[in-house]
């Protein structure tokens, strides 16, 4: 396990209870470096949407326990939010809950000369992820896929 797995890991181990407490769900850990700094994120999320006391309730204990662990000898930024409408969807419990949902996929390589997709998610499993395009089907490997998210429609 790479350093920023094991630092997600333990992360969500700490923040299971924390978000337990506070009536939320944990939706996503991330230890990520971005220019010279590293951030630590988790995304929380519950039925009916989190709000920023949410946020802030679960950032004051999740700090809290981060500081008394003590396992993450670099500097960083915690960020306690929302995964957004336009969540990523990383996890199978991720495509689970967004069977049926309109969703965007970007390939790292283009197919037809196209490297972005809409339509709605049908299915996935361990090798693929299909989605219908206007009533038709289309299957791509989860390896071709750089980014999978919800679409946002306004």
């Amino acid at each position: 396990m790479s350093k920023r797995e094991t630092y997600e890991a333990k992360t969500e181990e700490i923040l299971l209870p924390i978000a337990e407490r506070c009536g939320v769900e944990i939706y996503d850990v991330e230890y990520v470096k971005e220019g010279s700094d590293f951030y630590l994120r988790a995304y929380i999320d519950k039925e009916d949407g989190v709000n920023i006391n949410d946020c802030e309730a679960v950032s004051r204990e999740l700090s809290d326990a981060l500081d008394r662990e003590d396992f993450i000898p670099d500097a960083y930024i915690l960020e306690v939010s929302s995964p957004g409408l336009g969540r990523t969807l990383k996890k199978d419990r991720h495509l689970e809950k967004s069977i049926g949902l309109e969703v965007e996929i970007k390939l790292f390589k283009a197919i037809d000369k196209c490297k972005e997709f809409a339509g709605v998610l049908e299915s996935f499993d361990a090798e693929t992820i299909t989605i219908s395009e206007d009533e038709k089907p289309r299957t791509f490997n989860r390896s071709e896929i750089a980014l999978i998210r919800l679409a946002l429609d306004f």
